[in-house]
């Protein structure tokens, strides 16, 4: 028996389902709302004698371990590791390397855990904190248990001599961030702050961020963890695990600069609120939002940081496959003022998004005198430059004739100035095609990635043969036919016999792939490819499950059964795209 098989014969799905779902009996199965739309009529069918589920609303469905990653927005791995704590099982007797790593791990994460709670302790003991927290940020005694929120005393290694009473090593604490060496004597990270904890997707402490308390023109304000085995700055978007939930309810989330607008929001009742650490965006946080939405709002102070932290982020969201807007903050304020002032401003402010490129130009149409030639000359400039990023030709299109209306020039030489670089010409290629037939759906845009990394990546070409063969376009079979063919193949596309019948196609991808994943890292390459297949065989079974859907809502039981067998088969064919 595998890890897999053991975590499901000790785990019952239907006591993990019921975590997150109110679960009913009804015949041999259960029934409840789906956790996934804002359905009134239960159609989330847990089945216990076939351990699947299926949310016949919104087309998913699975075993344990899909239901744990789309509820909990984690890949595979990490779904198998949540499941095996709570099922009990030791991972690492499985693993054929690395063994003792997660057992490292989870001693770091139980040094991160104890330290968390002797802040907060810490924070009970000192009234002149306490007063602060309660009565200048205005923080609940509710809220400060909710986020943990704590306080690290002054003194030099009192939570390292703590820990190490705890038995911990101090190369255990150095590892997860809580000790540093100063001098010849180890001695605490962090001393004399407010702790506010930083949690992974499912909640577990990773590591801090510290404010300030003293008023002390040195010493910077905050200051977080450094770079851990459990903590990366640039994949870790705060108070995530707190606000899932509630961005998949509403389809969106606000990302705000600080942790404590995002406490305050939170106790305000607005919950799909998170953080980064400062301003700038990473592709890392973009994937890891867009597992629970594609609607990305930013809400960023309002000064020149904040700017441009919006202009670096488009490319990044158009890369992920994101919109991108933006929320307009009033000068001068932050979301934590707007909401002690009146959390109706705050809800006000944030009822209006404004999407990332009409607000950019906004923004430079505000402060350029665009009646001049150098005013034109600049506005272009830099709204050019987004536009030569943007994926889809006819957004490109639009904010061309936007563009070209606003200043009073024409639309074709605002596409001879977009022509002048290697982008401008893809953009051009791509309108004319647009005007000449309709564009490809999002089903031929996933599979001309798809075949685009498979042929260029032969690292990635594995798992070409996973995806239904009936997916493919009739040049996407040619050439997965001649890479089945030639699976060695790494020479010149425009050099491969093989390849003269769909030679524009693969002409296609090769500009295709050079501008989206020239610079993409191996493990981002993987990920992505992966991401498509998924995304190819979710849409290959979406028909048919529609198709169940309509008639389940007149089925007895024995027909309900037999539909959950057939949406068990196309669970099943999903299941086997989805790797450790």
């Amino acid at each position: 028996m595998d890890a897999v098989e053991e975590v499901k014969a000790r785990l019952a799905i239907e006591d993990v389902i019921g975590e997150y779902v109110q679960l009913k009996r009804s015949g041999r199965n259960f029934k409840g709302l789906s956790p996934f739309t804002n359905e009134k009529t239960p159609s989330f069918i847990v089945s216990p004698e076939k351990q699947i589920w299926h949310d016949f609303s919104s087309s998913r469905g699975g075993n344990v371990f899909s239901f744990v990653m789309e509820v909990e927005g984690l890949d595979f791995k990490g779904a198998l590791e949540l499941l095996a704590r709570k099922a009990g099982v030791d991972l690492d007797k499985y693993r054929t390397g690395g063994v003792g790593d997660s057992k490292q791990k989870e001693r770091l994460y139980e040094a991160l855990e104890q330290a968390a709670h002797y802040y907060q302790v810490q924070l009970t003991k000192n009234d002149s904190v306490l007063r602060y927290v309660r009565e200048q940020r205005g923080f609940s005694k509710q809220t400060i248990l909710d986020f943990r929120l704590g306080y690290s005393p002054s003194s030099g290694d009192a939570l390292t001599k703590f820990l190490l009473g705890r038995k911990f090593t101090i190369d255990e604490l150095k590892k997860a961030g809580l000790t540093t060496q100063r001098s010849d004597a180890p001695s605490d990270m962090f001393r004399g702050r407010l702790m506010v904890p930083l949690s992974d997707i499912s909640g577990r402490v990773i590591g801090f961020t510290a404010r300030l308390l003293d008023d002390n023109p040195n010493a910077p304000k905050y200051i977080n963890t450094a770079s851990t085995h459990l903590y990366d700055k640039s994949r870790h978007v705060y108070g995530l695990h707190l606000a899932k939930e509630s961005i998949r309810k509403t389809g969106f989330v606000v990302v705000a600069e600080g942790n404590l607008d995002v406490i305050s929001s939170h106790q305000a009742g607005i919950t799909y609120v998170v953080a980064t650490a400062g301003t700038a965006m990473t592709n890392q946080q973009f994937t890891q939002l867009k597992r629970f939405t594609g609607d990305v709002r930013l809400a960023f102070d309002a000064d020149t940081a904040g700017q441009a932290a919006a202009e670096r982020a488009i490319p990044l969201a158009q890369a992920a496959g994101v919109s991108l807007s933006i929320i307009d903050i009033p000068s001068g304020k932050d979301p934590d003022e707007l909401i002690k002032k009146d959390v109706r401003l705050w809800e006000e402010t944030l009822s209006k998004p404004q999407y990332v490129v009409d607000w950019l130009i906004g923004r430079y149409e505000q402060s350029l005198d665009t009646k001049s030639g150098p005013g034109k000359r600049r506005l272009t400039d830099v709204v050019l430059a987004v536009v030569r990023k943007l994926q889809d030709p006819v957004e490109q299109d639009h904010y061309l004739q936007k563009l070209a209306s606003m200043i009073g020039v024409s639309g074709d030489s605002l596409r001879a100035k977009l022509a002048q670089g290697a982008e401008g010409k893809k953009y051009l290629k791509n309108v004319q095609s647009e005007r000449q037939a309709t564009g490809p759906n999002d089903l031929q845009k996933m599979l001309q990635h798809f075949m685009g990394i498979v042929l260029f990546y032969p690292g990635q070409r594995e798992l070409l043969n996973t995806v239904p063969a009936d997916l493919f376009t009739d040049d996407a079979k040619k050439l997965r036919q001649f890479l089945q063919t030639n699976p060695d193949f790494a020479g010149e596309p425009a050099k491969a016999k093989g390849l003269k019948d769909v030679a524009d196609y693969v002409k296609m991808l090769a500009l295709l792939t050079e501008e989206a994943y020239q610079k993409t890292n191996k493990e981002e390459l993987r990920y992505q490819t992966q991401s498509l297949r998924s995304r190819l065989v979710r849409e290959y079974i979406k028909t048919k499950k529609t198709e169940l859907s309509k008639k389940l809502a007149t089925a007895s039981e024995a027909e309900a059964d037999k539909l959950l067998a057939e949406a068990k088969s196309l669970d099943e064919l999903q299941q086997q795209f989805v790797t450790l």
